[in-house]
């Protein structure tokens, strides 16, 4: 049984991000907690921190040169294929994604230099694109 992908309302966030790696265990910086989205995440392999490009410190590793797409309203648990809606037209566009998750709602990054294509297959999938 196929299912069609639900139709969404995408947000684009005004600034560019970054996302960093420290070491795991490594205590959270204080400039990965600034900004409008951030994101710090802890595993046995690593500390990763989304956040504001600008914040990041020239010495860090990480790939800058990201721009957040923000899908709007809040999201039902219930709800399912949000991130499939979002990811299969940009796989097939062979752009590369990032994706941020949140308790209301998800957060999908492109890289800056495929922006517009990023906006046009989403588009092109039936959804709302608020640049």
């Amino acid at each position: 049984m196929t299912t069609s992908a639900p139709e969404l309302r995408l947000e684009l966030l005004p600034d560019e991000y970054a996302m960093s790696r420290l070491d795991a265990g490594s205590a959270i910086p204080e400039w990965a907690l600034k900004g409008p989205l951030w994101s710090v995440t802890s595993t046995v392999e690593e500390l990763s921190i989304v956040c504001l490009a600008r914040q990041v410190p020239p010495n860090t590793r990480r790939s800058s040169d990201w721009r957040a797409f923000r899908v709007a309203g809040q999201l039902d648990f219930s709800v399912t294929g949000i991130l499939l809606a979002i990811a299969t037209p940009l796989a097939q566009a062979k752009i590369s994604i990032f994706a941020v998750s949140t308790f209301d709602t998800d957060y999908v990054l492109v890289p800056l230099a495929q922006l517009e294509n990023a906006a046009a297959a989403l588009r092109a999938a039936g959804h709302e694109v608020q640049a």
